[in-house]
């Protein structure tokens, strides 16, 4: 299923307005706290200096019949004390014993402050109302309670006023805000749309450099990354074109060969011809499965990026085995192929596969082209273990290599100056015993032997003592 991700210009801005919103929301919600608190300290303060008006007016009757409070306040003073251009004003004056004073009958809270001069603000429910109410307890000119309301419209207006005044500019800068981020996102990441386009159009075999200017330090790394890889690959396809040429050159002389005589054969009627005729597909057969080889262990080495865990092996073994496989060919050739230093155990860190292969293609090179004009031939596999590492060398007696022959013999399909001593090598053997000493981690050295001679050295590090 192909599942449709967010664009990254989103992400990023929903990674920025989210926490812009969310504290622009908390500045609201504080902003309304600390409003509300101080409009109602204001509009408290106000109250209660109501209340304390009132109370001034408050006197005490004492007569025969009765010792009571009363409010001296005439109807026009009552009209002013209870004016508000925007609010309903009420109050109501209680004795200790319940009775009213004056004032509006009802408007009392449920239980009246205790401490004197203590005022005690609260919301009250009254009938259809909602007021803020002051109730405020005096001892003078006798004990007495004056409880002050005040309906809240006003109160409320203020606070919405506040929030609108000061929440809205916030919310239009947030706006605006918005929009600048949304613009230069867009700006910082067209370099990379221009990346995205660049690479669709760019056809499959077109490796040249991305021409790119970033706009920030990322955009920049992932450019020089991305032309990186593309010369990388470019390299790549380059050598294996090479590679493929050089391969379908070298296959096309021993497949030529093959049906040449094969096309001689089949004209002839003697079966003497026909048996040396088969013996030559034969030998071109074998020439050719000998370079197949040789490609396939070239192809594994160069798939293999990574180092092998390595594990200790028996050196000497290896070595035993690879003189027995090559000694029948070794005999036809009369050359003496021999051991030096495997009669004692040692042991290496190695994989069996590489170590095996660095051992066929060192004595198959020898036998091919270090070979004596004079007898004795010989081929010698020595393990020196001598100092601080183990040496695996094969050494030849033959013409040797000159020291300009040394750099280019790593190579592929080069090959040493005797190669006309033996046509069907093809130039891969030492590039192999490269490769195969670098998955290894051992050091390959060539030197010229004296008199005469050539020895190709493989060092083990570190390295590992024999085994007791």
């Amino acid at each position: 299923m192909n599942l449709r991700l967010p664009s990254l210009r989103n992400r990023l801005l929903h990674q920025v307005l989210w926490p812009l919103s969310l504290t622009w929301l908390f500045g609201a919600i504080l902003t309304a706290a600390i409003g509300h608190h101080f409009i109602q300290q204001a509009y408290d303060r106000s109250l209660l200096d109501d209340a304390l008006l009132v109370a001034s007016h408050v006197r005490r009757e004492v007569s025969t019949h009765q010792d009571s409070l009363q409010l001296e306040l005439s109807a026009q003073e009552m009209r002013a004390i209870l004016f508000d251009a925007s609010e309903s004003l009420y109050f109501s004056v209680w004795q200790p014993d319940g009775r009213l004073v004056a004032g509006h009958q009802g408007l009392r809270p449920e239980k009246l402050p205790e401490a004197l001069d203590q005022p005690v603000f609260e919301t009250l429910q009254w009938g259809a109302l909602e007021l803020r109410i002051v109730a405020l307890r005096r001892a003078q000119p006798g004990e007495h309670w004056v409880v002050m309301g005040q309906t809240t419209r006003s109160r409320n207006q203020t606070l919405q006023q506040l929030l609108a005044y000061s929440m809205a500019p916030q919310l239009l800068l947030l706006l605006l805000l918005a929009n600048a981020l949304l613009r230069r996102i867009d700006h910082d990441l067209q370099p990379l749309a221009n990346l995205g386009s660049a690479l669709e159009s760019r056809r499959a075999d077109d490796f040249s450099r991305i021409p790119l200017t970033p706009s920030t330090r990322e955009l920049q790394d992932l450019a020089q990354t991305l032309n990186g890889l593309l010369q990388r690959i470019a390299e790549s396809v380059a050598a294996q074109r090479e590679f493929s040429g050089n391969v379908a050159h070298e296959l096309r002389n021993p497949l030529a060969g093959i049906r040449a005589q094969a096309e001689y054969g089949l004209q002839q009627s003697d079966p003497q011809v026909w048996r040396e005729q088969l013996a030559g597909i034969l030998e071109s057969q074998g020439r050719a499965s000998h370079l197949i080889d040789q490609l396939l262990a070239l192809a594994l080495a160069d798939e293999a990026r990574q180092l092998p865990e390595l594990v200790p092996l028996p050196l000497d073994e290896l070595v035993r085995e690879a003189v027995l496989r090559h000694l029948g060919r070794a005999d036809a050739l009369g050359v003496d192929l021999g051991a030096q230093g495997a009669e004692r155990s040692v042991t290496v860190l190695g994989q069996r596969a590489l170590i095996e292969g660095v051992l066929n293609n060192l004595i198959d090179n020898a036998l091919r082209y270090g070979l004596s004009a004079q007898e004795p031939r010989r081929v010698t596999v020595a393990i020196d273990t001598r100092g601080e590492s183990c040496v695996l060398s094969v050494i030849d007696n033959g013409p040797g290599v000159s020291d300009v022959q040394w750099q280019r013999l790593t190579q592929r399909w080069v090959r040493g100056e005797q190669r006309h001593l033996a046509r069907e090598g093809s130039g891969l053997g030492l590039a192999i015993v490269s490769a195969y000493a670098r998955l290894l981690r051992a050091h390959l050295a060539f030197h010229n032997e004296t008199p005469h001679g050539w020895r190709v050295s493989l060092r083990f590090d570190p390295p590992t003592p024999p085994a007791t």
